[in-house]
């Protein structure tokens, strides 16, 4: 399974991409909007590992660019502010099928984007 995270926090990105590896994910990293559709065009993720708080609102461009580009592939959408708990993510970005807090243990996010990516290749 592919999985891309978008994360411009080098440290928190290289845990999460530490943990998906040791669990047999094929991950590549991305910490800007472009490079992070670069990779949407030519990795082809099943699932995307998404911050919330990229800059310049980037993280819904980013979903939109996937949806269009991999109407398949799932966003796991990752925040540090609390405003999102109230499900309007999932009226935002019609690929999120998930959104938690950047406090999230990498083990349990792991888990979570195995589940999605292994539904989408039944």
């Amino acid at each position: 399974m592919r999985v891309l995270i978008v994360e411009n926090n080098a440290e928190l990105a290289g845990q999460w991409q530490w943990q998906f590896t040791r669990d047999g994910l094929n991950v590549e990293l991305a910490q800007t909007r472009s490079a992070a559709q670069k990779s949407i065009r030519f990795f082809k993720p099943d699932v995307i590992v998404l911050n919330l708080a990229m800059p310049d609102a980037a993280a819904l461009t980013i979903a939109d660019f996937a949806a269009y580009t991999l109407p398949d592939a799932k966003v796991v959408f990752v925040t540090r502010a609390g405003y999102y708990a109230d499900g309007l993510i999932f009226s935002l970005a019609a690929n999120a099928c998930a959104c938690v807090p950047e406090t999230i243990a990498p083990d349990d996010l792991a888990a979570m984007v195995e589940h999605f990516g292994a539904r989408e290749m039944v």
